[in-house]
């Protein structure tokens, strides 16, 4: 009988064994892992040691990233605003061009033929009109109302009046290209007003070879 109590408590003291050091093992594993802060974690909020209010104020969704700037909002009401709600006529005063550094004050009108050249400046009709977005196309004779467009520069200034209102650009830069570059009259990503004449300036006749640009910015309106 002595001998039977003797193996059965072997036999215990090696179960017990095996299960304390499955304990350990599995503290140590417990201890490693994401579990631990778990549990910490969920025991701290249920004893009310971590405010509510801090965890939601952490887990919300930011709402910045998808907040629109002020300027954006502006920019939109600008491409919504209508300018002018019936089109000119061919051949139409539409307003006038005043270009301060040389003291004139000239009429624009709707078209490029030389019926409109030979009244004032005329306006390219498959260019937008005057403040409008886009690139706005004015040109004249050199010999005529733009006879002294060759002193104007860069940092100028030039104001179209219309019914719209008084749009003033600053002359961005000058160009001299040649009488067949159609550059001139390409698409612009921001209100432009592109102004040509032929060049040279002391070229005699109908058919100069070139022409004298000025690119200028829309900077206000009225």
């Amino acid at each position: 009988m002595r001998t039977k109590s003797n193996k059965g408590a072997g036999r215990k003291k090696m179960i017990l064994s095996v299960l304390a050091l499955s304990m350990i093992a599995f503290g140590l594993w417990f201890s490693g892992t994401n579990a631990a802060s778990f549990l910490k974690g969920y025991l701290l909020f249920k004893t009310g040691q971590v405010n509510e209010t801090e965890v939601s104020a952490k887990t919300a969704p930011s709402t910045e990233a998808i907040s629109l700037p002020e300027e954006d909002e502006e920019e939109d009401e600008e491409e919504d605003e209508v300018l002018y709600p019936v089109r000119p006529e061919i051949g139409e005063n539409i307003g006038d061009l005043m270009i301060p550094v040389i003291g004139a004050t000239l009429p624009i009108f709707h078209g490029t033929d030389e019926d409109e050249l030979l009244k004032g400046v005329g306006h390219f009709a498959d260019s937008v009109l005057p403040g409008e977005k886009d690139n706005t196309v004015l040109s004249g004779h050199m010999d005529t109302v733009f006879r002294e467009l060759g002193e104007v520069g860069k940092g100028d200034l030039l104001i179209v009046e219309t019914s719209a209102g008084k749009f003033t650009y600053k002359v961005r830069k000058t160009r001299i290209v040649d009488a067949d570059d159609r550059t001139v009259i390409v698409p612009k990503p921001k209100a432009t007003l592109t102004v040509s004449t032929c060049y040279p300036f002391d070229f005699i006749g109908s058919d100069a070879p070139e022409r004298f640009i000025l690119i200028a910015d829309l900077i206000s309106k009225e």
